[in-house]
């Protein structure tokens, strides 16, 4: 910057200005410098003026899988509000994986930047090292808690699993429930809210239970699975309840390739649902129906949560953990 400002004929304070809020200077000045810009291609570091800087404009963003739809979903939420206040966005991803979510955390400790978001792997998150993390900077959890009290944002599994559960009995058979593997804290809640909404409405629960390590290859899990159980003794009950969208992708897939038509119509011999209303649960065959989890409402309020934290503010008990209830997408597929 100080060998643009010599080139530019323009004080090394003024082109800082410049770059903190173009409006900032003067129009004149704004030209002179615009000019100067295109015939130096000169771009400030921003990784350099972020350490130069009192208060870091960079938030860090952990999530377990990028080429997951929920996941990439969030993130640009994220980002979108996050650039509404000048503040830029550096997404790693754990690859569902302890380890690599250490290596994240690390990364994240050795730079400057003003908090994180971080969607956690549950009880296989290092605990020490987030709190560490915490220790440093502001920290927000999305989408699945450590369940320590720390600021939280998710959507209410009790309430989205109760709401779809509901549905189902009301709408046919009441519901299997085909489980997603361990990969955080969401199974288990998800599962638990099955059996709880099962039991008030008086029904049996009956759950398909995924073996095996943590593996966010859902698709392929679910489809496995499925298979297996359809040529044995077949699904409990022909509505089957999926952990998430992904897990209803591979159930779908598997009864297609078996010849079970999957849906609500009298020919139809499985009904399937799901869970989170992925962009591309829409576009199935059949459509998917399932509980929308609020991405836009999610982002935000997750953004919004740190930068208070950020500018110093301590939130409430209240404020500190939020749960978003979810809404009932009705499509052909149950």
């Amino acid at each position: 910057m100080a060998e643009f400002a010599e080139l530019s004929g323009i004080s090394r304070p003024t082109v800082s200005k410049y770059f903190n809020d173009p409006g900032s200077v003067r129009k004149s000045i704004r030209l002179r410098i615009e000019r100067a810009l295109a015939k130096y291609d000169y771009r400030p570091n921003l990784f350099a003026v972020n350490l130069n800087r009192k208060r870091p404009k960079i938030i860090g963003v952990i999530v377990p899988d990028t080429s997951d739809m929920f996941y990439s979903e969030m993130v640009r939420h994220i980002e979108r509000r996050c650039a509404q206040d000048g503040y830029f966005v550096l997404v790693l991803s754990s690859r569902g994986d302890a380890l690599h979510e250490a290596r994240s955390v690390e990364t994240l400790l050795s730079l400057k930047i003003a908090g994180a978001i971080i969607a956690p792997l549950g009880a296989y998150t290092d605990a020490t090292r987030m709190e560490t993390l915490r220790a440093h900077i502001p920290v927000v959890y999305l989408d699945s808690s450590l369940q320590d009290g720390s600021p939280f944002v998710g959507t209410d599994n009790e309430q989205s699993i109760g709401l779809i559960t509901d549905y189902l009995c009301r709408t046919g058979t009441p519901p299997s429930f085909f489980e997603m593997p361990a990969v955080n804290h969401n199974a288990a809640e998800r599962s638990n809210a099955y059996v709880q909404a099962m039991e008030r409405l008086g029904f049996q629960p009956e759950i398909i239970t995924v073996v095996g390590k943590p593996d966010w290859r859902f698709e392929e899990i679910a489809y496995a699975e499925a298979l297996r159980v359809i040529d044995g003794a077949g699904f409990p009950t022909s509505t089957v309840l999926c952990a998430n969208d992904r897990i209803a992708v591979g159930v779908m897939a598997a009864a297609f390739q078996r010849g079970l038509k999957v849906g609500r119509e009298a020919d139809c011999r499985l009904r399937v649902a799901g869970h989170d209303d992925q962009p591309y649960s829409r576009f199935g065959c059949p459509p998917l129906t399932t509980v929308a989890q609020d991405f836009f409402r999610l982002g935000n309020l997750g953004v919004e949560l740190l930068l208070a934290q950020v500018e110093g503010e301590e939130p409430s008990q209240g404020q500190q953990q939020l749960r978003l209830e979810a809404q009932l997408m009705m499509r052909a597929s149950a």
